[in-house]
């Protein structure tokens, strides 16, 4: 189960969570994108709208100065009062004025005029408009200092017909109709002197350097976007080029989708859920299966090796780790019996075994070698016997010299096998002495050097675990002499206050050591498997170090657990 959502669920969950994500990306770019084309094209809209409402208030007032030059016969009072149909375009009304400024008639708003009349900045304006016929000049209303626009034509020589409209009410008739009344767009109308002359929307504070005001100024359409309190604003703008005004739009694209269009974006999410699942799924599953269960393995493999006390440490998991972990201890005792059982069985095999050589070697040294002996005596009183008829010229028989050298042989060898049955020395002398006589005897009969070393002061030790220390010399030995071809070899022996180390090197072919003393038996290495034994069996720690063509090194080390016999 871990495994099918490891390999085959999580990376599919993944793989959908990116596609959904990047085509949720890729649909925001195009929501960006679309959002900002419709607002350039709204904006684009908007300020031709606008051109072309004053171009028409432009036309209205050349064709009324034509009107009052024609009509010279004409008071200009009657001539402007039949004007009427001009003041849904011209909301301030109209008025003439002469070549000084002063103001001469009017229709419409009369108020509005006379305070524009005898305002300070009148003559300044007055001669802006005069310069500058047909175009709109942006001033203040005297009387609720709104914005208004003037446009003026000449007549009759120097004299001027004026029209006046709200710049708010211009751009709000214009504009109601283009841009969304429902949307979050904001809209700004500057002029050439960057005077806020409309506002709608929340456009926030405004100020001269607001994006696209100072490109619409220079004639230039567009779009750019601006990060707006962690919000991106589309920001489009657009010139009206017969007032020189800026017109300018701006409005967060997020906010143009509908709640349908934003639930479809959020609607892959629900992926993400599922991913959490898994996640949490996989890490209790790491957790609670397969990190106990490798713990669980590892303390498992040490039994091999007869660590038993670490399996009894608990690994947490499911209820059926635990289980297991309990099937492995309950396992692990009976291990233990079996094993406490056959070190015991091997004991008492050691212990018979060593029996029995004490026996044979008493026999052969009582019986045996006794015999012999004698046999050797009797041959050497024929010799004497014989001595007188040597003298007189007759020679010792070969035979009996024969018989007296081949005795002397046996004897010699019973002695070694009754000393290797019986190691008198360590009987007698101790663990050292008896080890260096191994080494001196082992290297005669292997017909090599066998150097025997010892450090630190010699303490006897238990006889059995003497006589253990003995053996496992011994079969060392042995097996150099059976397998190793080597030509040197070292028996060292050394004793520290906390234990007591035996090593015995040799420079021989070497071959590769079992990894585990289980496996001593089926590779056919019983020797060492002996060795293990006895070591466990006094309770020391064997170690042995060995790869083709470097030799082999074993070394058994005794901690010094009871108090040794002086």
């Amino acid at each position: 189960m871990m495994q099918l959502i490891t390999i085959i669920l999580l990376p599919l969950t993944v793989i959908l969570l990116v596609i959904t994500f990047g085509s949720i990306t890729v649909h925001q770019q195009a929501m960006r994108s679309m959002v900002g084309e419709r607002d350039a094209r709204l904006v684009s809209t908007a300020a031709r709208a606008l051109n072309a409402q004053i171009e028409l208030r432009s036309k209205e007032l050349t064709g009324l100065a034509q009107m009052l030059s024609m009509n010279t016969s004409e008071p200009i009072s009657s001539t402007l009062s039949n004007t009427g149909f001009l003041l849904p375009d011209f909301d301030h009304g109209l008025a003439t004025f002469n070549v000084q400024g002063n103001l001469l008639y009017t229709k419409g708003d009369s108020q509005l005029w006379e305070s524009l009349a005898a305002s300070e900045n009148w003559q300044t304006a007055y001669t802006e408009l005069l310069a500058r016929p047909g175009k709109v000049k942006v001033v203040n209303s005297p009387v609720d200092n709104t914005y208004i626009g003037l446009i003026s034509f000449p007549f009759r020589g120097e004299n001027l017909v004026v029209g006046a409209f709200s710049i708010p009410t211009l751009v709000g008739n214009t504009l109601v109709d283009i841009l969304p009344s429902e949307s979050q767009l904001s809209t700004l109308l500057v002029d050439s002197n960057q005077q806020l002359l409309y506002k709608a929307g929340d456009a926030g504070d405004y100020s001269g350097d607001h994006p696209g005001i100072a490109e619409a100024l220079k004639g230039k359409s567009g779009t750019v976007y601006v990060n707006v309190s962690e919000d991106e604003h589309v920001t489009a703008y657009s010139p009206v080029t017969s007032a020189g005004w800026a017109l300018v739009t701006e409005e967060s694209w997020e906010a143009v989708s509908t709640p349908t269009l934003r639930l479809t974006q959020i609607a892959p999410l629900v992926l993400v859920p599922a991913l959490l699942i898994m996640l949490l799924a996989l890490w209790l599953g790491t957790r609670q299966i397969i990190q106990p269960l490798r713990t669980l393995e590892s303390k498992a493999a040490t039994l091999a090796s007869g660590d038993f006390k670490s399996i009894q440490e608990p690994v947490g998991g499911i209820a059926e780790i635990q289980h297991l972990q309990n099937e492995l201890i309950v396992m692990s005792h009976k291990v233990q019996e079996a094993q406490r059982s056959l070190h015991g069985y091997i004991g008492a095999i050691t212990t018979a075994q060593e029996e029995e050589r004490h026996r044979l070697a008493r026999e052969l040294h009582d019986d045996t070698l006794q015999a012999l002996i004698a046999l050797q005596q009797r041959v050497q009183l024929a010799q004497l016997e014989l001595r007188p008829s040597a003298k007189q010229g007759m020679s010792e028989p070969v035979e009996l010299k024969e018989i007296a050298a081949l005795t002397e042989q046996t004897i010699e060898n019973l002695r070694r096998l009754t000393r290797a049955l019986r190691p008198i020395y360590l009987e007698d002398l101790g663990l050292v002495p008896a080890l260096e006589m191994l080494a001196r005897e082992t290297g005669q009969a292997m017909g090599i050097t066998v150097e025997f070393q010892h450090q630190g002061v010699e303490k006897r030790l238990d006889p059995t675990i003497e006589l253990a220390l003995y053996r496992m010399a011994q079969e060392a030995l042995s097996n150099i002499a059976r397998h190793a071809r080597a030509k040197q070899a070292t028996l060292s022996i050394s004793f520290t206050p906390t234990s007591t180390i035996m090593q015995i090197v040799d420079d021989g072919v070497g071959f590769d050591v079992p990894k585990n003393p289980s496996e001593y038996a089926p590779s056919g290495h019983y020797g060492l498997l002996g060795l293990h034994e006895r070591a466990e069996l006094i309770g020391a720690t064997l170690q042995i170090r060995s790869s083709a063509g470097k030799g082999t090194s074993l070394t058994v080390s005794l901690p010094v657990r009871s108090p040794t016999i002086n």
